[in-house]
């Protein structure tokens, strides 16, 4: 299997329902000013659908990326509000599928991530797939059950080059937006067993390629003991993220 050492870390920022265009452009050109390690760590801004092109721009003549949000599986149609992967075309390089707040709110199920995992990748996007339990699972020993069903409904879809090729973000649903992450050890163990999933559905060639994230409440003040642990490849920064600095701290914090 790949040594964790060999997989680029990559730390995304959510800004969720924050930010329009001249602002989300402002914090665009602030990140980038910062002193990132834009050679050892993959960096992915991901503005809401009316802050794409803007942002996109303000990160133009830097190595930073931009992801969306969210997709839709269907290339076009009536589908008012919706937006479609080949819409994304020249704007974005990822997009986020399966976060916590669309299954909860918005009612995503695992086969609708798994459709929206399947476009991504046909566009020519890198999908982050985000999986994770509620507090009430974890209290009922269910942590494991669930993230295997989350991961194998979109690995069962895909060919072990295409999981390799994906990003997979762990987030425990009871560490978002909550102030309370999971520790560095419930992280670690939890993105072993996704790892280990992978194995078994992909092989180990591809369990060992695949980046695999942790998203929940990260911040400067627990990110380097998150991010120093093997098998921990990045973040998925939410609050944190809408601040330039705070976020710059993070992605340092994953540098090898």
């Amino acid at each position: 299997m790949t040594s964790p050492k060999a997989r680029r870390p990559i730390v995304a920022a959510n800004w969720k329902m924050n930010t329009g265009p001249d602002d989300g452009a402002r914090l665009a050109r602030a990140v980038a000013a910062e002193d990132l390690p834009l050679a050892q760590v993959e960096v992915v801004l991901c503005p809401p659908a009316t802050g794409l092109t803007s942002v996109a721009e303000a990160v133009a003549d830097s190595p930073i990326a931009v992801g969306a949000q969210h997709v839709y599986w269907e290339s076009s149609g009536a589908f008012t509000g919706e937006i479609s992967v080949p819409m994304l075309t020249g704007l974005a390089a990822y997009a986020i599928t399966g976060h916590s707040e669309r299954r909860q709110l918005f009612g995503e199920t695992d086969l609708d991530v798994q459709r929206k995992t399947l476009a991504i990748l046909a566009g020519g996007l890198t999908p982050i797939v985000a999986v994770g339990e509620s507090l009430d699972q974890r209290d009922a020993g269910e942590t494991l059950a669930v993230l295997r069903t989350q991961i194998t409904a979109v690995l069962e879809a895909l060919s072990p080059e295409q999981t390799a090729a994906s990003v997979i973000a762990y987030e425990p649903v009871w560490a978002i937006g909550t102030g309370r992450n999971a520790s560095p050890e419930q992280a670690q163990e939890a993105i072993g067993w996704i790892r280990d999933t992978v194995s078994a559905a992909h092989g180990c060639p591809a369990a060992g390629r695949v980046r695999i994230q942790y998203g929940g409440s990260v911040s400067p003040d627990n990110c380097d003991e998150l991010l120093s642990r093997d098998g921990i490849d990045g973040a998925l920064v939410g609050g944190a993220s809408l601040d330039a600095a705070q976020f710059a701290a993070i992605v340092r914090a994953a540098a090898p």
